[in-house]
């Protein structure tokens, strides 16, 4: 549904009548030493490394640690590593453990746990641990504390990437949950983190219980992003998944939960308006909208197809269907996020010609498309993500295109795209997803822009020539080469068309006024830090 003015008017009474009404599922968050958070979607499972989705990396930022985290100016800093060197010649980085690091079952964190965790991080991240894979000519351990990653060329960003907040992040695990099989997600959650998960309280699909780390030794530099001091103030914080934002909010401004991941735009007035409540974009990197084409199954296997994509789109109506007011969101034809460093316009005519139905049919007949259905695949549970698909379909019927919507909820949209099958087979043509602007805005955070074919990211695209311009994009030695690199990156990205934008947006939080303290992660919400003031 295309949220219009009325559309606002209705919701926004709704909530109102539903904010009069006591609810009584959940117990008041405002005891001391308890955060409940609401998030809109359901956990698929604990294990961080083989899933993007972003509750992951909220519940691996709770329970796990990282070698390396990068600040909030994505500068990185040692974290669970307390001195490193480089040798001269680039090639040879030594890294020792710091002092206190144990897992929340009471034993010591070695490299016997740290290189197999690097190494199943590296078999499932799409982009940034795969490109250091491939510069790693062995990896090392001296003794319990120091290991050493040996290089084949020098390689800048290895402590950069070892602490991004790119999902998945590079999490360290156990030694015996490390060396399992990294296409098989883990289910034992042990880790170093501040926050350690309650298996006993925690209701799978209904909410996620984690207590405070009795082992967790905090750095003693400041918080920020990813780095610095990770203090456990609440005794306990409890993930509760709420997909309803009426339901969300309702418990939000009666006090019985205290953090709302994603309010609807259409809400924030009356969020805003509420006295005991703030607002804010905590993660300061705002959402990239894409539409995500599967490359091995017709008809995104053709060229002209996924062209046709991109006339058929028109990104300024999708935006104002989701969001209305401008101030929100910006169209753009960049492959890299709005208002970044990267950003360019670089083979973007038809961006300035979209949309045009015509065009795309055109491309559509040269491609022999034959109207089998596109089958696009639709979150119901989140709000934006199921009025774009609506948006969408429609802007794609209008290009030629016969679309099928499957509707599903968003746990089941994660178990069902890495099926790489026909769509007989439990398979799919499209999925609508989002992006915060930090992982969009780099070619080596830039998960989804890898082109390795099935061993890349969804959709699976593949294309020599963008790897090989993103590996001379990490070997330039300034900001104005890779700037000029970025440019050929994308001039070719639209050329191949691995997947389509339909804009930029932010989204900011809505949490109860007497918390303070939230730290900036790009796509990652953390909640060590934050107390109630």
């Amino acid at each position: 549904m295309t949220l219009s003015r009325r559309g606002f008017l209705c919701r926004s009474a709704a909530a109102g009548a539903l904010l009069s009404m006591p609810l009584k599922a959940f117990a008041q968050s405002g005891e001391m030493g308890m955060l409940r958070v609401a998030v809109y979607t359901d956990m698929v499972g604990y294990d961080p490394i083989v899933t993007t989705s972003n509750i992951a990396a909220y519940h691996g930022a709770l329970v796990y640690d990282m070698l390396f985290g990068n600040d909030e100016n994505q500068m990185p800093h040692p974290q669970m590593v307390g001195d490193y060197t480089i040798s001269e010649d680039k090639l040879t980085w030594t890294m020792t453990l710091r002092d206190g690091l144990t897992f929340s079952d009471g034993s010591p964190v070695t490299t016997a746990d740290v290189i197999p965790s690097i190494l199943r991080w590296q078999a499932r991240a799409s982009q940034n641990g795969k490109l250091l894979a491939a510069a790693t000519q062995e990896l090392v351990a001296l003794d319990d504390r120091t290991f050493q990653f040996k290089l084949k060329e020098p390689f800048p960003l290895l402590a950069a990437m070892l602490g991004s907040p790119a999902t998945p992040l590079c999490f360290i695990m156990r030694k015996r949950e490390a060396e399992m099989d990294p296409a098989q997600a883990v289910d034992v959650c042990i880790g170093s983190g501040p926050y350690v998960l309650n298996t006993q309280e925690t209701r799978p699909g209904i909410d996620y219980v984690y207590d405070r780390n009795p082992n967790y030794v905090p750095r003693e530099e400041p918080a920020s992003g990813l780095s610095g001091a990770k203090i456990a103030n609440f005794e306990r914080v409890i993930l509760v998944n709420m997909p309803d934002a009426q339901t969300a909010i309702a418990a939000l401004q009666a006090g019985e939960i205290d953090f709302y991941e994603i309010p609807p735009i259409d809400f924030l007035p009356v969020l805003e308006s509420d006295s005991n409540l703030k607002v804010a974009d905590i993660m300061k990197s705002g959402t990239e909208g894409s539409i995500i084409l599967n490359w091995l199954q017709p008809p995104f296997d053709n060229l002209k197809v996924r062209q046709a994509m991109l006339y058929a789109i028109d990104q300024e109506a999708v935006l104002k269907g989701l969001f209305g007011d401008p101030n929100w969101f910006n169209a753009h034809p960049s492959w890299f996020t709005y208002g970044s460093p990267l950003y360019n316009e670089a083979n973007s005519e038809w961006f300035r010609i979209a949309p045009d139905p015509e065009k795309a049919k055109q491309l559509l007949a040269e491609g022999g498309y034959d109207g089998t259905p596109v089958v696009l695949l639709q979150a119901t549970d989140r709000q934006v993500n199921a009025d774009a698909v609506t948006i969408i379909a429609q802007q794609m019927r209008a290009a030629g295109f016969n679309v099928q919507i499957d509707a599903i909820d968003w746990a089941t949209l994660l178990q069902r795209r890495p099926n790489k099958g026909p769509v007989s087979e439990g398979g799919w043509n499209a999925f609508v997803s989002t992006f915060n602007g930090f992982i969009s805005s780099n070619p080596y955070t830039f998960g989804h822009m890898a082109t390795i074919g099935e061993n890349g990211w969804f959709g699976w695209p593949s294309d020599e020539r963008n790897e090989e311009l993103k590996a001379a994009w990490m070997k330039a030695e300034t900001p104005e080469e890779r700037v000029a690199i970025a440019a050929e990156i994308q001039e070719n990205a639209w050329n191949i068309v691995p997947r389509v934008s339909y804009g930029h947006w932010v989204q900011p939080v809505a949490y109860r006024s007497n918390l303070d303290g939230f730290v900036s992660i790009p796509g990652v919400l953390a909640f060590w830090n934050v107390k109630r003031v």
